[in-house]
C-alpha cells in the first residue's frame, strides 16, 4: 500500500498518530467518512487521513487542565 502524507501534516509521526486515533474510533463504532470495500479500521483511517477528512488539534503542553482563567 502506498501512503501519501498530505502537506498539512507537519510530520509522518503526526499522520500516524491521527490515523491510529481514528482507527480506534472506527473500531468502537464511529461511522466512516469513506465508502470503501475494505472494512479494516486501520486502512479506512489511513485513507481518511490522506484525504484530510480527519480534523485534529495540537494541544499546548503548558496549558493547565481544569483551570478556570
Amino acid at each position: 500500500m502506498i501512503i501519501t502524507i498530505p502537506k498539512e501534516y507537519d510530520s509522518k509521526f503526526r499522520f500516524v498518530i491521527v490515523a491510529a486515533a481514528r482507527a480506534k474510533q472506527i473500531q468502537t463504532g464511529a461511522p466512516t467518512k469513506l465508502d470503501l470495500k475494505s472494512g479494516k479500521p486501520a486502512y479506512l483511517a489511513i485513507r481518511e487521513a490522506e484525504q484530510n477528512l480527519i480534523g485534529y488539534e495540537i494541544l499546548d503542553d503548558n496549558a493547565e487542565e481544569g483551570s478556570d482563567d
